[in-house]
């Protein structure tokens, strides 16, 4: 079955325009300096070498929805999406000290490798870690350029912005609430439910489906409309992706079993179990977690049998059909409505 990404073959067209930017980029780094090709390199690889396009796709049909044409410019502008997903997860992946990223080395891991391949005076982790650090920002702030260079018109511009920047200001202070959590081992639903929300949930489907709205130049009501079917729905995304981070199959993640579990990730999967379990119980998954070398069976088994599991997948399904029953009643475009049900589906019934 065809994915939903490929539609209107927006996958092809958006790693097109991701391709040419970062091609351009290349340009301008090693003419700065020839070592600057590492940089280039790191940064290709990380952004063309995998990913689902989840986010362009939510904005792509969010705004041909809305009303608003098909057009190279528009591809990329959502385009822009991925390097903020770039960037979010090259810093992920420094925070939590994850080793790898979609069966490679993490950005980090891979600047700290090559700092010991060339015998560099220094700490070689430090060297990554501040490479890492550098290359996120970067990302970052490629995806500001382009999106103004994409060709949109000034007032497509202008009303894209403000969104734009929400949902950057909203990913990078969920990501510091993700952090605070972990250090304060707030264990409560309310505080996971948030950490959800603003690290990964409104930036990967709602936020997107309100930049493509705004692009169009859509009225309040499908703005509206959108952000029903859109919050719901990213925050089953990012239940979805807690259940993979302990359950998941690392052949299919590209991540190692349990991962989440070696960070301390205080999810709702794991607040849940909290909940769930008695006094014993709890504090053997509280030592567990964020310890470098759990007994990650074991931890699983806590968390199923306290129903944390089953709990979780009802949130999903429930989440699932509040955002399902928004998007039929969305006063949008009929095709653009069928597109948006199958990614949905796509984004929450995945095993990666």
């Amino acid at each position: 079955m065809t994915s939903p990404v490929e539609a209107a073959g927006l996958r092809a067209r958006v790693d097109k325009a991701l391709a040419a930017f970062l091609a351009e980029q290349r340009a301008r780094l090693t003419g700065i300096d020839p070592a600057l090709a590492e940089v280039s390199d790191a940064l290709d690889d990380f952004v063309l070498g995998g990913g689902k396009r989840l986010r362009p796709a939510f904005a792509y049909w969010g705004h041909r929805g809305a009303g608003g044409a098909d057009s190279d410019h528009v591809v990329a502008a959502v385009a822009a999406l991925e390097l903020v997903q770039a960037s979010a997860l090259i810093h992920d992946d420094l925070m939590d000290r994850s080793d790898t990223r979609r069966g490679e080395p993490s950005v980090h891991r891979r600047f700290e490798r090559r700092h010991v391949d060339a015998s560099w005076r220094g700490a070689p982790a430090a060297f990554g870690d501040s490479a890492a650090v550098l290359l996120g920002d970067l990302a970052l702030v490629w995806s500001d350029e382009l999106l103004h260079v994409s060709g949109l018109s000034p007032a497509e511009l202008t009303r894209a912005r403000p969104v734009f920047d929400q949902m950057r200001t909203e990913v990078t202070v969920g990501q510091y609430l993700d952090v605070l959590t972990q250090s304060t081992a707030d264990t409560s639903l309310d505080r996971a439910g948030k950490v959800a929300r603003f690290k990964s949930a409104k930036y990967t489907v709602e936020r997107p489906l309100l930049l493509g709205a705004a692009i169009a130049g859509a009225p309040a009501g499908v703005s509206a409309a959108y952000s029903a079917f859109g919050l719901p729905l990213g925050e089953a995304f990012q239940l979805r992706d807690d259940v993979l981070g302990v359950f998941g199959d690392p052949a299919q993640t590209g991540k190692p079993a349990g991962d989440d579990l070696r960070e301390g990730k205080r999810t709702y999967l794991i607040a849940a179990a909290f909940e769930a379990l008695d006094g014993r119980e709890r504090a053997e998954l509280d030592a567990g977690l964020g310890d470098p070398g759990p007994d990650v069976e074991r931890l699983r088994s806590l968390i199923r049998e306290s129903g944390a599991l089953a709990a979780t997948e009802r949130r999903i399904d429930e989440l699932m059909t509040a955002a399902l029953s928004a998007l039929a009643a969305a006063p949008i475009e009929d095709d653009a409505r069928a597109v948006l049900k199958a990614l949905a589906d796509a984004a929450t019934r995945r095993t990666v």
